[in-house]
């Protein structure tokens, strides 16, 4: 009981003070506080929970006893990897079966003609077609144990899907061409596979192998075309020996000649995916159903807590399909019944193709990403809008850090509703792969969009990933921990510095998603997969304290300068791209130079705004760059962010050539997966990087 002395210290207002005092409010008064009340009550049951993590992320991988510093996934039972999902989905036809009977028979491929929706075509559509097309190749010869290999050459299209699908209904081995790797290449791979069956999508494709295979010995005998070949096409494979026909042509031939399926194993070949390499002939990784399965379904393993797809779920594909980033999606979606939508083909349509499709799953490469950030900053071009676009950005990103990822709040209606518009307003997934991403990017987009927004890292010899960040872990600046189909170990670099005892070191992975070996290749095989069966990836990572991996460098690429210290280009080029000026970053040294100097490609959208707030200067992209003190204050910028970097003296590049075209795939200049052909590099410009260090020693 209270004191009658400690009550009458609290001084309490008795009822008839109380009485009184409502009196003196206003109506309106008090209609303010009921609705504040009410407001408040209302708030307190809708306002967003957080999802629940994969795991503590405190700990998102442990180490594996033995003395190697492995580590694998906490989501990871026991000391056995990750092989499949379902019991019933252990090949990628035994996916499609799945897909087929949990959507009901459902939409899955789906495309489009200029200006018009989408149309789709079911799973009992699409499986009568692959078991057409498939019979036709077996009536021309092919078998699981006789000529497996069918050639696809063709951009992103639901034909592309459908005979890779009858490759798979009958244990046959699909093999991706693609133009961007040139003639050569596609000589070499042809020669390499022995391939004698090509799927083309349109005539250009066709003669760029007729071009390959004239006057010289080859494996091909029968191209068939996607869309209807000309009299004078086949007439010029006739005079190559070649047999060339139609699709349709082709299902009719599997239509009259059909086939039971003949079911692969796991064990079985399912690709043999040519690998671009910066240098040197292309390498055909063999990845068999396991491998593919396994690295699908550690994806849903980590997301099936709050992202769990399904039937309704959607994916634009305009990734190219040559590249296992994009067949592992389409492998998730294919499996959980899903629908597949492609882009037009060209790629200055897709966004018109994301609004009309409106895609729930949207895997994306850096640098979709890259120009995505540009154009938003850019549009927010005075103080104002910069301070209000910043404002809002933190206070989603505040959320995001406590697990909230919504697209409802405030600051979505009245600052991000477009940008999440501009993607069909739907993305309730994303991934990003392939290369590495700012991680100022990477944040901010994440929180502007509002979605599940996955890093992950891989290559092509892991099947795609082998590590991924985890659901409800949205710090920057990691790729995540190991997915639970692979563990992964760092061993050491000495001439480096990096020592797997301080948790560092060249990052090794091994699981049922690594590749079987090259074709054809055990010499180049022995190089990257070691006798313990680890491949070996050439990427140094760094373990951090919450059993995450950040790729920190690059082994393969490292050089000496002439004072002898170890320079890794890469490492350095991440840094420095992260200037708002610049788009592509190119870093060169030799042993017989003490200092690096670059070439820089700044960035046409944003260069203009960025020299306005810099240098209070304005002009023409060319213009701009021309000018010698936009020259010194882009280089200041690069030095800045070096340091910031953590980057030594002796990694700071001492000069720079502004170039204005972008470094690509066309010029020869880039590989198809976008990575930098460094010999390319140097020999294009040879000469600017003479001039620079000319003018260093003046």
């Amino acid at each position: 009981m209270l004191s009658h002395e400690f009550l009458q210290k609290l001084r309490l207002p008795d009822l008839e003070d109380v009485s009184q005092y409502l009196r003196g409010l206003s109506t309106t008064t008090l209609i303010s506080m009921g609705a504040v009340a009410a407001a408040t009550t209302y708030y307190m049951a809708t306002r967003p929970k957080p999802l629940p993590p994969a795991c503590d992320l405190h700990m998102q991988s442990s180490e594996i006893p033995g003395g190697e510093f492995v580590r694998q996934s906490v989501l990871q039972k026991g000391d056995s990897h990750m092989t499949h999902y379902y019991d019933d989905a252990r090949t990628i036809y035994e996916c499609f079966l799945r897909g087929a009977r949990v959507s009901n028979n459902g939409p899955f491929l789906g495309s489009r003609k200029p200006k018009q929706a989408y149309e789709w075509m079911s799973y009992g559509e699409v499986m009568a077609r692959a078991e057409h097309l498939g019979s036709a190749f077996l009536h021309k010869g092919h078998s699981k144990t006789t000529d497996p290999h069918i050639g696809i050459f063709s951009q992103n299209r639901p034909e592309w899907t459908i005979a890779e699908l009858a490759c798979y209904t009958y244990s046959l081995v699909s093999v991706p061409l693609y133009d961007t790797l040139g003639s050569e290449a596609i000589r070499y791979i042809i020669d390499k596979a022995s391939i004698s069956t090509i799927v083309c999508d349109v005539a250009d494709k066709v003669n760029l192998v007729l071009a390959c295979v004239k006057d010289r010995k080859h494996s091909v005998k029968t191209i068939v075309v996607m869309e209807n070949p000309s009299a004078d096409v086949v007439d010029r494979g006739h005079r190559t020996g070649i047999h060339i026909l139609s699709l349709q042509e082709m299902e009719t031939i599997g239509r009259l000649h059909h086939h039971q399926p003949v079911p692969p194993r796991p064990e079985d070949m399912a690709v043999i995916c040519f690998t671009s390499g910066t240098t040197g002939n292309p390498k055909g990784a063999m990845l068999t159903h396991r491998n593919i399965v396994s690295n699908c379904s550690a994806f849903l393993k980590i997301t099936e807590v709050v992202c769990t797809l399904g039937p309704s779920d959607i994916h634009i594909s305009f990734l190219p399909l040559a590249h296992m980033f994009e067949r592992v999606v389409q492998g998730v979606m294919l499996v959980q019944g899903g629908r597949i939508g492609y882009f037009q083909g060209d790629i200055r349509l897709l966004m018109d193709d994301l609004t009309t499709l409106r895609p729930t799953v949207f895997p994306v490469v850096p640098r979709l990403l890259n120009r995505m950030y540009d154009k938003i900053f850019g549009q927010a071009n005075t103080s104002l809008k910069r301070w209000v676009l910043e404002f809002a950005y933190k206070r989603k990103e505040a959320e995001m850090m406590k697990g909230i990822v919504r697209r409802d709040s405030i600051w979505d209606r009245l600052i991000f509703r477009k940008v999440q518009a501009s993607l069909g307003g739907r993305v309730r997934l994303m991934i990003t792969g392939a290369a590495p991403i700012s991680p100022s990017v990477l944040t901010f987009l994440r929180a502007a969009i509002g979605c599940q927004f996955y890093e992950g890292y891989g290559q092509t010899e892991c099947t795609a990933g082998c590590t991924s960040t985890m659901p409800g872990d949205w710090t920057a600046g990691h790729v995540g921990a190991p997915l639970p189909c692979n563990s992964v170990k760092l061993v050491d670099v000495e001439e480096m510095n990096y020592l797997a005892v301080n948790g560092e070191g060249e990052v090794c992975v091994k699981g049922p998603n690594v590749f079987q070996g090259y074709l054809n290749d055990p010499e180049k095989t022995a190089e990257t997969i070691d006798a313990d069966g680890w491949v070996h990836t050439g990427d140094i990572g760094k373990w951090l304290p919450n059993g995450t991996l950040r790729i920190v460098d690059r082994k393969k690429h490292i050089f000496k300068l002439a004072q002898g210290e170890y320079i890794a280009p890469e490492k350095i080029e991440n840094v420095y791209v992260r200037s708002d000026a610049l788009a592509q970053v190119f870093v060169h040294g030799d042993s017989l130079q003490a200092c690096l100097v670059a070439v820089v490609v700044p960035d046409c959208d944003f260069l203009s705004s960025w020299t306005k707030r810099t240098l209070g200067v304005e002009g023409n992209y060319k213009e701009l760059c021309d000018r010698a003190d936009v020259k010194a204050v882009i280089l200041a910028d690069m030095l800045r962010l070096g340091k910031e970097g953590g980057l030594k003296s002796f990694e700071q590049v001492k000069a720079i050539y502004i170039h204005t075209e972008m470094f690509s795939v066309n010029n020869g200049l880039l590989t198809p997966t976008l990575k930098a052909k460094r010999n390319e590099l140097q020999q294009h410009f040879r000469s600017k990087i003479d001039e620079l260090y000319a003018g260093i020693k003046m």
